[in-house]
């Protein structure tokens, strides 16, 4: 081999090195690292993170899994995990514990805030028992929606473990059976059975991992249902009486349920697709929607990229999240995650910066 061929072997081994060690996504694998302070996100959604913000006492206020936290008219956040000791944990936005409640959730993972003409409910999924239970904000059960089998709606066998609600503008009750048969079921303030659409499929009013559910009021003349299909990484938009209307295709993207702060759509993204493009344990990021449903910022992952008006696959960037699980905004449009499956850790603070 002469000269002029061993330096250009030498320079291809060398970029591949280079390419090799900067192909971030492997890093996911190593040990999380400290990075409290440091800037993620793109253009005009950028955040600060503050990974203790909500760190308590983990022998008194224990958590498994932080799974879903909403805020309420007073500005507080509630947090909803599957650990029976205190499956409700309600901050202040300083991360100050206000109050802690519930035992009877071993699965507590769907939570739905619910204002009734200024009267405040929630609404809580437990895929373990089978159950969607309203309560009021000191934790009494008002209302409990059990297996559909009961009104005709499955079969005994059917699985039935509901991951997530959503209140109608008329009050009608949605349920996304995000773990059990992926139809969403429609109930009256009653709780008395409607109807269900979707199922389990790869049709577009199909659901693949029916996981979140919203109502999306941003054109206020015509609100429509945004659901999750995770495992097709998209969100699928409805009628509110169940007509498959789009699909919003989110690549790379395993995303939980829609989340809206004025014309703004965020979501966890709780896997990233990362080797060989694949479903990537110990993944996740924040993806944020502009008005018109376009990417904008992807806090922990990659920036968004469209090319030819097409989105590109989407990537976790910097391991700092494990499981993105929800997303919620607070008044100053600042973000607290909580995660699944993530060595039982507290809601994580992004301040908008």
């Amino acid at each position: 081999m002469s000269d002029t061929q061993s330096r250009r072997e030498f320079a291809k081994i060398t970029a591949v090195t280079a390419a090799a060690l900067t192909f971030k996504p492997f890093y996911i694998l190593k040990a999380k690292p400290k990075v409290d302070g440091e800037v993620i996100g793109h253009g005009s959604h950028k955040y600060k993170v503050h990974q203790g913000w909500g760190n308590l006492d983990a022998a008194q206020f224990p958590v498994n899994n932080c799974h879903e936290m909403v805020q309420d008219s007073k500005g507080r956040l509630i947090m909803v995990g599957d650990e029976i000791k205190n499956n409700i944990l309600i901050y202040d936005r300083s991360g100050k514990l206000l109050e802690s409640w519930g035992h009877e959730f071993p699965g507590g993972h769907g939570l739905t805030l619910w204002n009734a003409n200024g009267e405040e409910f929630l609404f809580i999924c437990d895929p373990n028992t089978g159950k969607v239970f309203k309560t009021d904000l000191k934790g009494k059960i008002l209302l409990t929606i059990e297996h559909p089998s009961k009104v005709g709606a499955y079969k005994e066998a059917d699985a039935f473990k509901p991951t997530e609600t959503a209140i109608g503008p008329d009050g009608t009750i949605y349920v996304a059976d995000g773990y059990g048969s992926q139809w969403i079921l429609r109930y009256n303030q009653k709780g008395e059975f409607i109807d269900k659409f979707g199922g389990s499929g790869d049709g577009d009013g199909q659901f693949s991992t029916a996981h979140g559910i919203a109502v999306d009021y941003r054109d206020k003349a015509n609100p429509t249902l945004l659901v999750t299909s995770r495992a097709h990484n998209a969100f699928k938009r409805f009628t509110l009486d169940g007509k498959y209307i789009s699909t919003i295709f989110l690549p790379g993207a395993f995303v939980c349920r829609p989340v809206f702060s004025g014309d703004t759509l965020y979501a966890g993204v709780c896997w990233s697709r990362l080797r060989y493009l694949n479903q990537t344990p110990n993944s996740g990021f924040v993806t944020i929607l502009d008005k018109n449903n376009k990417v904008i910022s992807n806090p922990g992952g990659t920036k968004p990229e469209y090319r030819n008006g097409e989105l590109q696959l989407m990537l976790q960037e910097k391991p700092i999240f494990m499981h993105c699980h929800d997303v919620c905004i607070d008044n100053e449009q600042n973000i607290y995650v909580c995660q699944w499956n993530a060595k039982k850790t507290y809601p994580v603070k992004l301040e908008r910066v």
